[in-house]
């Protein structure tokens, strides 16, 4: 410290000019958290892959939404103004691919008008980035949206973009608000003017030079960001360093009050309050240094607090002893005397208590926190949507969605199918129809829509039972038509005879009456044995031989036409006649040939077999078709697309729950089928908070294991013992679980909140327990100090707390008014973490560090330094 001193304006002037450069050289790190995105999910996830797949093949569209709510429902009028829209957002050209015109069909309009006629929906289809798909948001918010006519433009690169800004408004509001509330505590806490510009001056800098430093690491390392780095640094670094500036400041003013020199005094707070603040700064570093061992890039981006606290120690250590040196005496001006190191009266009559009598101030804290924690349910929020309120344009777009069509409507769940070969066959289809079949069945699922069900209904046309019904249909009027020609045969005949007796059978007349006659005894039997055994091939057989005999009977009759004088008439009528029952015969012949084509195909086709479902050879190719491959395939028809509508909101925890049904599902039913070896994914919010529930909750064991563990290890080695990290550690612990079964009351139970947001139980307990531990390093440090001085334990815990208390308290209550800052950021997950945190840290000061670490350590004895017990301690 003597060689700070020495070098003092160097070092700090090079430590301006060092954060000053960087400052203004630094990439901005609010535009790489947004760059990063919201969610930043492993390769490995679900949702990803089905990213990946699609963007691998082109098809990686995004769909945004535009929502019109009519109070009187469409007319005309409004029929035209979305025409015209259309078109003119098709005018726009890339990255917009498509837009369906809502009223351009009537199935269209089955889909995207509700059945009140009171909600639109435009489905525009972007190929693009997050960026350019808001781009596009806002050219068609600012030049193709009427102005009289309401219009919520929104989709899930919408809401994304607007979590963002929230996020990002909210970090402004917390500077401020910080900034201010921590000098008004500091001018409360010293009375004292200049005293609270040093901890604003030096937790400034450590702030400005981390935030360049982990922007650098960022482009250089690829070091993880998101929304939650810089409002974490700029909490912790505020509130941590606020609380290390009043140790030091506290110390330093009991030097000064013993009569040292500024010199010798400053070296004094370095040896004691410094050696506290460095081991305090070393478990908060490692703390939020073994975050980096997650996987999720979300909650490894708060590894960057290590950086700042690294920071934060370097300016503490160099920076405040500058001001100490330089403004002396004057640093307190001008106030005679300061309240920080006075004795804390509430900790001395919280001492009487957990010293003397340390079993009773065991119960007490239990009697407090142990019926909240069985309040606790773990319940976690994945919607997005509240993270932001109802206020923005993209959330009251899809309320109206919800209001109109359902609330799964809005962002279906798809399934992305993915193979080497061809899935766009008469073949493979039908398994796609049983796979909607078996997702159908889910409890929660509304509705599935792809290639054989596009909007939602099945074909009923596809399946084996209807088509063999509508092959019956068709054998029975070959029946009827067989009967009508018999008939007309008949009539023939019996003309014919008529003919043949008045020439006496001349021209062979009597010849063609009595062939005719015979062809009608087949034909009835014919007609016949079909109706009673409906052997089709047997009646196509004895079919062609009745037109072979017919065709020699008109050609018989035409000829003799032209030799019977007046009645060659009469005969080339009965030849037509024949004509015309022949041609009936050859269609009906032709029809029951297609028939029984169709049903040897069906009966060797395996997927008929499988699925009930059987498409005729050219189905897929008809005109009818192509409109419907083209949205529910992609890549050539190597992949398919289904999607999933849920009952349930699509952010809601019951909603990931179903999509975790849906993916049992697709296993199980893709199994010993053409699909089993395709590559299946998810995308969709439901598919990507499935993938966030399942790494949040992996990965938040993980490394709070790995976190507890280095803390474990640092405070063994620091403080020379076993006994003493273990019960630092299981105190936090107890106060993290009984804080947040209190805002899990205030959020879910009184505001009415799915759950906690998912991301908060693992920020919560980092931030409180890496902030949480500073506190009982401050105790558990002066009281190692103080016994080593020779005092009994007893004596020593009492001494630490009197000269401890109001420092903890101060601290915290300025910790805690930092994060208080995060309330009125407006972003959700920010609020609830403030709750945590505020509750934490006042339980903490307030209750179980005063009551259950002193009441432990004194029922230890000396013993608390196990097994490395100082013989100078006295018991």
């Amino acid at each position: 410290m003597r060689t700070v001193l020495k070098l003092k304006w160097p070092i700090t002037i090079g430590l301006l000019v060092l954060t000053v450069a960087l400052f203004l050289l630094a990439p901005n790190l609010a535009e790489q958290a947004e760059q990063a995105g919201s969610f930043q999910l492993s390769d490995q996830a679900s949702s990803q892959i089905a990213a990946t797949i699609l963007s691998d093949a082109d098809a990686s569209e995004q769909t945004i939404s535009l929502v019109f709510p009519l109070e009187d429902g469409i007319d005309d009028s409004i029929r035209d103004t979305l025409g015209r829209m259309v078109s003119e957002i098709e005018d726009l050209g890339d990255p917009v691919t498509s837009v369906l015109n809502p009223v351009e069909s009537k199935e269209l309009e089955e889909q995207l008008v509700s059945e009140d006629q009171k909600t639109v929906l435009m489905p525009v289809m972007v190929d693009g980035t997050d960026e350019e798909v808001n781009a596009v948001a806002d050219e068609i918010r600012e030049t193709i949206l009427p102005a009289d006519m309401t219009a919520y433009i929104t989709g899930e690169a919408i809401i994304n973009n607007d979590v963002n800004i929230s996020a990002q408004e909210g970090l402004k509001r917390t500077e401020i608000i910080t900034v201010v509330l921590i000098f008004a505590l500091l001018l409360a806490v010293f009375r004292s003017i200049v005293t609270p510009f040093i901890p604003l001056v030096a937790v400034g800098i450590s702030y400005l030079l981390s935030q360049s430093i982990v922007a650098y690491f960022i482009d250089w390392f690829g070091f993880p960001v998101s929304n939650y780095t810089q409002i974490f640094l700029v909490a912790i670094l505020f509130g941590i360093g606020t609380d290390y500036c009043i140790l030091l400041l506290s110390r330093y003013k009991e030097e000064l009050t013993a009569g040292h020199d500024t010199a010798e005094a400053i070296v004094n707070t370095y040896k004691t309050a410094g050696r506290t603040l460095f081991i305090s700064g070393i478990a908060v570093f490692i703390g939020f240094f073994a975050i980096g061992f997650a996987e999720f890039p979300i909650f490894k981006s708060a590894v960057a607090v290590a950086v700042g606290i690294f920071v934060l120690l370097l300016v503490l250590f160099t920076v405040v002893p500058f001001f100490m040196a330089l403004l002396k005496e004057k640093l307190f001006w001008p106030a005679k005397g300061s309240a920080s190191h006075n004795d804390s009266k509430l900790w001395i009559s919280m001492s009487k208590l957990s010293i003397n009598r340390p079993l009773l101030s065991m119960l007490v804290v239990a009697i407090i926190t142990v019926p909240l924690l069985f309040t606790y349910d773990n319940s976690l929020s994945f919607n997005t949507v509240d993270e932001i309120g109802s206020e923005y344009e993209s959330v009251k777009g899809l309320r109206a969605i919800e209001a109109g069509f359902g609330k799964g409507d809005s962002l279906p769940v798809q399934v992305i199918v993915k193979s080497k070969d061809s899935l766009a066959t008469e073949e493979i289809v039908p398994y796609f129809e049983s796979l909607s079949r078996e997702i159908e069945k889910i409890d929660g699922v509304e509705a599935v829509r792809t290639v054989t069900r596009p909007t939602g209904d099945v074909i009923e046309d596809l399946y084996v039972d209807k088509q063999i019904g509508l092959l019956a249909d068709g054998i029975t009027d070959a029946r009827d038509g067989l009967g009508e020609v018999e008939e007309g045969l008949n009539e023939i005949e019996t003309n014919l005879a008529g003919v043949s007796a008045q020439t006496n059978g001349a021209g062979g007349l009597d010849q063609a009456a009595s062939s005719l006659s015979q062809i009608n005894q087949q034909l009835a039997l014919t007609n016949q044995g079909l109706q009673q055994t409906g052997n089709v091939q047997q009646t196509v057989g004895a079919l062609t031989g009745i037109s072979g005999g017919l065709a020699q009977i008109e050609q018989g009759l035409a000829g003799a036409a032209g030799q019977t004088g007046e009645l060659g008439a009469g005969l080339s009528q009965l030849a037509d006649g024949v004509g015309a029952s022949n041609e009936g015969i050859i269609q009906i012949q032709q029809g029951l040939t297609d028939a029984t084509d169709m049903m040897q195909e069906m009966s060797s086709s395996q997927a008929a077999g499988d699925t009930g479902l059987f498409i005729p050879d050219g189905t897929l190719e008809a005109e009818e078709f192509a409109q419907v491959l083209d949205r529910y395939s992609f890549a050539d028809g190597t992949g398919m697309k289904l999607e999933v509508v849920l009952a349930e909101d699509p952010y809601s925890p019951e909603a990931i729950d179903i999509t975790a049904e849906v993916k049992d599902a697709v296993d199980r039913t893709v199994m010993s089928t053409p699909l089993e070896d395709a590559e299946i994914a998810y995308s969709g919010i439901s598919s990507i908070n499935n993938d966030l529930q399942e790494v949040s909750s992996s990965d938040f064991t993980k490394t709070v294991t790995i976190m507890l563990i280095s803390l474990f290890i640092v405070l063994a080695i620091l403080f020379r013992s076993l006994i003493m990290p273990l019960y630092m550690i299981g105190s936090l612990l107890l106060t993290y679980y009984t804080s947040i079964s209190i805002a899990e009351l205030i959020f879910v139970n009184g505001l009415g909140y799915d759950g906690i947001s998912w991301a908060v139980p693992f920020f919560g307990f980092v931030m409180l327990v890496a902030l949480g531990v500073d506190y009982s390093i401050f105790l558990l440090d002066r009281f190692r100090e103080e016994a080593h001085r020779g005092v009994s334990v007893r004596e020593a815990m009492s001494i630490s707390m009197a000269k401890m208390g109001t420092v903890i308290i101060t601290a915290a209550v300025i910790l805690a008014g930092t994060f208080g800052a995060m309330m009125p950021s407006g972003v959700l997950s920010l609020i609830q973490i403030a709750t945590i945190v505020i509750t934490g840290l006042l339980l903490y000061g307030l209750i179980v560090l005063p009551l259950l670490i002193p009441a432990i350590s004194v029922s230890f004895d000396r013993g608390v330094w196990w097994p490395f017990v100082d013989k100078k301690v006295k018991s």
